[in-house]
C-alpha cells in the first residue's frame, strides 16, 4: 500500500508564507494565479506546500507580491530539527498562523490603523486579559 506523501516542511513554510502575503495585499488566489499564468487551483497547492515552488515561480511570486524572496524563508525551518542559529528549536510560527487566518488579518489591518498608542496598549491589554480568563 503506497503511504500518502508528506509535503517537506520548508515547502509548508513557504507557501504559508506565499498566503500570508497574498492576503495582506486582498489579493485572490485567482488574480495571483493569473498574473502568474497558473491556475487558483495551483496556487492553492502552493499555498498547502504540497507542490513545491520552483525558483523562478518564486521570484514571479516575490515580484508579484512586491516581497524580496528572502521574505518566504524567513523563520523556516532548518530541516535539520534542531533551531537555525540561535533561534528556539521548535518555535512555533503563530504569528505566521495568525496573519494566514481571516481573523487575525482582520484584526491586524483594524489594530494598525488605530493612531493612538494608548488605546492600542488598552486593547492588548484588554486582550491578554480574556486569553487569561478560565472558559465557562
Amino acid at each position: 500500500m503506497a503511504q500518502k506523501k508528506v509535503p517537506n516542511p520548508v515547502d509548508v513554510h513557504v507557501g504559508s508564507r506565499v498566503r500570508m502575503r497574498r492576503m495582506i495585499m486582498s489579493m485572490s488566489q485567482e488574480r495571483l494565479g493569473d498574473q502568474l499564468g497558473v491556475t487558483f487551483q495551483q496556487i492553492q497547492k502552493y499555498e498547502k506546500g504540497s507542490n513545491r515552488i520552483g525558483a523562478s515561480r518564486l521570484q514571479q511570486i516575490a515580484r508579484v507580491l512586491q516581497v524580496p524572496v528572502a521574505f518566504f524563508f524567513e523563520d523556516a525551518p532548518d530541516g535539520s530539527g534542531n533551531g537555525a542559529g540561535f533561534a528556539e528549536a521548535h518555535s512555533p510560527n503563530y504569528v505566521t498562523d495568525f496573519l494566514s487566518s481571516g481573523e487575525g488579518l482582520a484584526l491586524n489591518r483594524a489594530f494598525v490603523r488605530i493612531s493612538d498608542a494608548k488605546v492600542r496598549r488598552r486593547i492588548i491589554d484588554l486582550v491578554e486579559a480574556l486569553a487569561d480568563k478560565p472558559s465557562e
